[in-house]
């Protein structure tokens, strides 16, 4: 907001130093001519004007993000999509509804780094196993899990069974740190560091800033 009005404010001095100029009359008593004064009044027309272009014309490389979001990673997107994405997952003898039966009974489950099992788990703990009690096996990191599925990048096009991941939710040379499966009605379950196997809202703005894509597999 504050760079909108400061840009106002340039483009509203610029038309006024341009309208001094005119209202000289240079341009129009040209029976009155001295070649050093109609030099420099073209001189300052011509830089007032390129300086009011430049000031108006927004650059093409900014990015359109959130300044508070750290989701600026267009060029690990593209890294992690040349890795390889869209793989075939067979889950035609399930249902999304199985999985998330299966991931709900572990709801309250403490989370633990490397666990998979109702002692404590982490989040692709969490996915792994769900399947894995309907034989689907998908890979153990959350960065693996999601290269399997078609990619959806609306969040209005998620369904539940859905497999959402997000960026930076810890420190890790990984670009894909979390996952979680959607319910529908905006919500997902996953292991929270803090709460353990829990649901929450997709526009918890800790995670919303962090949410990256989706993946069907069903």
């Amino acid at each position: 907001m504050f760079a909108e009005k400061e840009e106002a404010i340039i483009f509203e001095n610029c038309q006024k130093s341009i309208q001094s100029i005119n209202d000289k009359g240079v341009f129009r008593h040209v029976t009155h001519f001295r070649p050093e004064t109609w030099l420099v009044t073209l001189l300052t027309f011509f830089l007032a004007l390129a300086s009011c272009s430049r000031r108006i014309v927004p650059s093409a490389s900014t990015p359109a993000l959130p300044a508070t979001s750290p989701v600026v990673a267009d060029r690990e997107m593209d890294e992690f999509i040349r890795g390889g994405t869209g793989k075939y997952l067979d889950t035609r003898h399930v249902k999304p509804d199985q999985v998330i039966g299966t991931a709900e009974k572990f709801l309250g489950t403490p989370h633990c780094m490397g666990g998979s099992t109702s002692r404590c788990m982490d989040c692709s703990g969490l996915t792994y196993t769900a399947f894995a009690k309907h034989r689907v096996v998908i890979p153990r990191s959350s960065q693996d899990q999601a290269r399997y599925g078609v990619m959806i990048m609306e969040r209005q096009a998620l369904k539940r069974g859905d497999l959402l991941f997000f960026t930076r939710s810890y420190n890790s040379s990984d670009y894909i740190t979390h996952v979680g499966i959607y319910l529908g009605n905006n919500q997902f379950i996953h292991t929270s560091t803090s709460q353990g196997v829990t649901i929450t809202p997709l526009d918890n703005p800790w995670w919303s800033q962090r949410y990256l894509f989706g993946t069907r597999v069903f």
